[in-house]
């Protein structure tokens, strides 16, 4: 129970209201930032980043901040590697992932799984642009001054039963998501930030596994 929770904190976990977000106006050419977003997502064949991730619990009255670095690798490889402050690292190397808590290691098999292979499917669609295009998401596009930002809303059941809304933050200069906010039915929420991001840089095969 604890993996599904962690997995979920990081990629399916503020009620948002109807409206245009505060600071963004509604983008009017929704289908050339589309096709610039899959244009660069082409060009992109490695990406490394720090992030810091808060989750927001309406039972408690302090939010709560982890740290770490992510590796991004095609074709189907992603590390997540919490450093602070615990140390925990999913990798994700094609169809298997592995989880590493303290000195223990998991090991899944992501395609008899059909929870793991939605959360990996997710996961690697929003680092390539491409859930913009996926037709289990409504999407909702608005922009600012320097980011575009869209706004996901899951049309299935199975989806609905945890998550309310996904919001990417994207950057105008590159289109990379530079930020991640996942909400809830309730009023709990989780958001990531991505800074120091490096793409297209050597990244071994290796640091897609765990030891």
């Amino acid at each position: 129970m604890k993996n599904y929770l962690i997995l979920f904190t990081f990629i399916i976990p503020l009620a948002l209201l109807a409206q245009v977000p505060i600071g963004f106006k509604p983008l009017k050419d929704s289908t050339t930032f589309k096709q610039k977003m899959q244009e660069q997502s082409k060009l992109i064949s490695s990406m490394e980043s720090n992030f810091t991730q808060e989750k927001y619990l309406s039972v408690m009255s302090e939010k709560i901040v982890t740290k770490g670095h992510f590796y991004f690798k095609k074709i189907n490889m992603l590390r997540w590697e919490y450093t602070d402050p615990y140390k925990y690292i999913i990798a994700i190397n094609k169809d298997k992932m592995l989880i590493k808590d303290n000195n223990k290691i998991t090991k899944y098999d992501i395609n008899s799984n059909k929870m793991f292979k939605s959360i990996n499917e997710m996961m690697m669609n929003t680092v390539q642009g491409n859930l913009l295009n996926n037709k289990d998401y409504k999407p909702a596009y608005y922009e600012s001054e320097k980011n575009y930002l869209v706004e996901l809303t899951p049309v299935q059941k199975a989806a609905k039963d945890f998550l309310k809304n996904i919001y990417l933050y994207i950057d105008k200069t590159d289109y990379a998501v530079v930020k991640v906010k996942l909400t809830e039915p309730g009023d709990d929420y989780t958001t990531i930030d991505f800074t120091d991001r490096k793409t297209n840089q050597p990244i071994a095969d290796e640091k897609f596994t765990v030891k």
